[in-house]
């Protein structure tokens, strides 16, 4: 059996999936960069390759390119800790296999490397680079670790040489038509126009000559020829949003170009070629309305050829804070005024609402704050009175918030005034030092100290009760402690993402990982 080359400048990386590969009973050889790999290619070759993007040197991409030149059957898997679309859809466009982002689930990327293994060959996909990159605010909105948006970034890498209809589901305020450009953005069709039209923002009675175009004459006010959004899009992509608002009548005239490619403008009588690619989108549950009698069925089939879903923002929480980041620099930059920071209380506080309006709800919330809020640090008690309304209080609450929507204290179970005032360490077995100083500091927060009495004064009082018992090795022993409080809090912080973790920190991830190994910390 031919190995699995693994190449990444990351040993931690390397070991574990060896580990993992050899526990599956997998050859497996690992390289540290590109060069060695390319170099080792000249003698042999592997089963199936396994490659980081971002390496000194010569990147995972560059690497992907070189080996498909050389052997196009191999099966080339493409992992990175920066999941965002750009980078998955290239991947793609160089004829990947598939994509893993990581932290990876070590049982699921043994299952990937497997099937690749049984794969006749990777996914076909035409070679040729992004001819249009996102801009700055689409590449933070096209940047995910949800494992939802990584399945759109897949379909979109699949479909890039395609102009197979594309029909869009989600919520109102996902960020459908933003996935209608990245889809339009990295296909064959990009240097053509992307044209848009919004079928529940146009009156019915206007909505057909939108569509395709009227003659001179054609009805009362037509006193001149004017080309529809069919011909606007000649070449392109013509995204219909909220398709499933359609009138039904106008429908039946939809599904005729879908089916024979051609169109007559109102008041018409030549047929004018439709060279468009088609992107639907709704927020409606379309059987529904076919079973109403509200949609075509024939139509629905139409669209429905390849569909992609949009998490709701409850279910991509992870990316919260990042966008949160983004609107509030818009915001700023649109008013003129110096960017608002948010403290760690109210980002978990916004982290834990639900948005019944999606991203859209939350970029309204982040402008809100932009004009309401009176100083440069945004807190709990500044955040919009939704947030403190039913289901966002109560969420706000278990997210572990100070501050009500009164602005009232919250404590904390176990942690009422009394109690805290009176915690030492004694009363708390089997908690390092520097864990204790941080609970009771936290215990005096809510009970309303004063600066003083926080964390380091706290800390101090632990070192000087170690030194009065002559304890050996205190430097190294609390510094150890303190490093492992830092990395837990961080990783729980960020629910295990090692890579946001270490930005968190301001370490590199090769420094985390390591940390972690040394101090024994899970691999979880």
């Amino acid at each position: 059996m031919k190995p699995v080359w693994i190449v990444d400048d990351d040993q931690s990386i390397r070991w574990v999936l060896e580990k993992a590969l050899a526990k599956a009973s997998v050859p497996a050889q690992s390289f540290s960069c590109a060069a060695e790999a390319l170099e080792a290619l000249d003698t042999e070759t592997p089963s199936v390759l396994v490659t980081d993007v971002r390496m000194p040197g010569e990147n995972g991409l560059s690497l992907l390119h070189r080996i498909k030149q050389r052997l196009p059957d191999l099966p080339v898997i493409v992992m990175t800790a920066f999941t965002d679309l750009n980078s998955t859809v290239e991947a793609f466009q160089k004829g990947a296999f598939d994509y893993l982002p990581k932290p990876f689930d070590m049982n699921a990327a043994v299952a990937l490397i497997q099937r690749a293994m049984r794969s006749a060959g990777p996914v076909q996909v035409e070679e040729h680079d992004i001819v249009a990159a996102a801009g700055g605010q689409e590449r933070i909105m096209m940047q995910s670790s949800a494992p939802a948006m990584q399945e759109v970034f897949r379909a979109i890498g699949r479909l890039a040489t395609s102009s197979v209809t594309v029909l869009i589901t989600g919520e109102s305020g996902t960020g459908k038509e933003l996935i209608a450009r990245a889809l339009h953005t990295h296909s064959n069709r990009s240097n053509g126009p992307f044209v848009a039209l919004n079928a529940a923002a146009i009156p019915k009675d206007l909505l057909e000559a939108e569509l395709f175009g009227h003659e001179r004459g054609a009805f009362t006010g037509a006193t001149q020829q004017r080309r529809g959004r069919f011909e606007e899009a000649r070449n392109g992509t013509l995204f219909l949003d909220e398709i499933g608002d359609m009138p039904f009548e106008l429908q039946t005239r939809l599904l005729r170009v879908l089916a024979e490619g051609s169109f007559y403008r109102v008041g018409g009588s030549q047929a004018i070629h439709a060279d468009v690619r088609i992107v639907a989108a709704t927020h409606q549950p379309l059987e529904q309305r076919v079973q109403e009698g509200k949609f075509r069925e024939d139509l629905f089939h139409r669209l429905n050829v390849i569909r992609l879903r949009l998490p709701p923002l409850r279910e991509r929480k992870e990316d919260i804070p990042a966008l949160v980041e983004l609107f509030m620099r818009n915001s700023a930059a649109d008013l003129r005024v110096p960017v608002r920071r948010v403290s760690p209380d109210a980002m978990r506080m916004l982290c834990a609402f639900d948005y019944p309006g999606n991203i859209r709800q939350l970029e309204n919330f982040c402008q809100w704050l932009t004009v309401m809020s009176s100083g440069q640090v945004i807190e709990a008690k500044d955040l919009p009175p939704e947030l403190f309304q039913g289901q966002g209080l109560t969420e706000a609450r278990q997210a572990g918030s100070s501050v009500s929507g009164h602005g009232e204290q919250i404590v904390p179970a176990g942690l009422a005034s009394g109690e805290a005032a009176s915690a030492d360490s004694t009363a708390v077995k089997g908690t390092n030092p520097i864990q204790l100083a941080a609970w009771q500091a936290d215990a005096g927060h809510y009970a309303g100290s004063t600066p003083s009495s926080g964390w380091i004064a706290l800390l101090s009082e632990q070192v000087r009760e170690r030194l009065s018992r002559n304890e050996p090795a205190l430097m190294p022993t609390l510094t150890r402690d303190f490093e492992r409080t830092l990395i837990e809090t961080a990783l729980a912080f960020s629910r295990g993402r090692r890579v946001e973790a270490a930005q968190r920190l301001g370490i590199g991830r090769n420094t985390l990982t390591r940390k972690c190994a040394e101090l024994g910390l899970n691999e979880d």
